[in-house]
């Protein structure tokens, strides 16, 4: 399929940017590589596409995040992170030993699925989730540590 006629070309259009190479890149490139960072999506559209700097895939990651075609989480202590899974209402797992993510979907399934004790006059549309844990690789890690020094 030709780059000209990919549903990302008809995003980009809807959400009114211009197609562009660069976009069109970076936008590919995180479906395939969810919650990745800066430095990742550079590194990955680079080895695609050949130069591209960092300033670009920043300019790339903030329009796509304005017009709703990429979500940026801050997990603290960590960089930020993009996704293409955007006006969902899931959440994300953060492992505390390597900073995977792994997205969950909320278990209430409407938005926002928690509310506050209270408003202070706010309209809530939505609420952000982050659980923190060890994934199975970091749990095995932990597990075969405490073997060796038992």
């Amino acid at each position: 399929m030709s780059r000209h006629s990919t549903p990302i070309v008809q995003e980009l259009r809807d959400s009114g940017l211009r197609v562009t190479a660069p976009r069109h890149a970076v936008l590919e490139w995180l479906i395939e590589h969810p919650h990745a960072t800066v430095e990742q999506v550079h590194q990955g559209v680079s080895e695609r596409i050949g130069t591209i700097s960092k300033q670009a895939v920043y300019d790339v990651l903030s329009a796509c995040v304005n017009v709703d075609l990429v979500r940026q989480i801050k997990p603290a202590g960590h960089p930020a992170r993009f996704e293409r899974r955007t006006g969902d209402n899931h959440h994300h797992l953060v492992c505390r030993g390597c900073g995977s993510i792994a997205d969950t979907d909320c278990r209430v399934g409407t938005t926002p699925c928690l509310t506050p004790e209270h408003s202070h006059g706010f309209d809530i549309d939505e609420a952000e989730v982050v659980f923190w844990g060890l994934c199975t690789d970091c749990q095995a890690d932990t597990e075969n540590a405490m073997d060796i020094l038992s």
